[in-house]
């Protein structure tokens, strides 16, 4: 987006306020179309963090995962058990974690978008 969509800055300040974990979202950034529930980026942080650590190859990226965020005005989503859409397929089936700039986004809607595997 050339301009920041304000809308959407006030829905991630509402999620990063830790009143709620429930929205779900879909938004079109960078030709992608992504699905998923947003969270606050302290617990997406932390379960990345803790995902990494169980990981004997990638433990030592665990701690720039752990630090804690600035506390400005939100610059990007954050999605967990999300999936990226690619035609009647989900990726990955089961959910994952995508951290995505609130600029880049052109397109979003309030709630997942079903697919079918069918």
């Amino acid at each position: 987006m050339s301009k920041t969509d304000e809308l959407l800055v006030d829905v991630a300040r509402l999620v990063e306020s830790g009143r709620s974990n429930q929205m779900s979202l879909t938004v079109v950034t960078g030709g992608a179309v992504i699905t998923g529930r947003l969270a606050p980026e302290a617990v997406w942080r932390q379960r990345v963090s803790e995902v990494l650590a169980d990981s004997d190859r990638l433990a030592d990226f665990s701690a720039v995962f752990a630090a804690a965020p600035e506390n400005e005005s939100p610059t990007h989503l954050h999605f967990h058990l999300a999936r990226i859409l690619q035609g009647t397929v989900g990726i990955p089936e089961t959910g994952g974690m995508y951290r995505v700039s609130i600029a880049g986004i052109s397109a979003w809607t309030m709630g997942d978008v079903s697919y079918s595997d069918h």
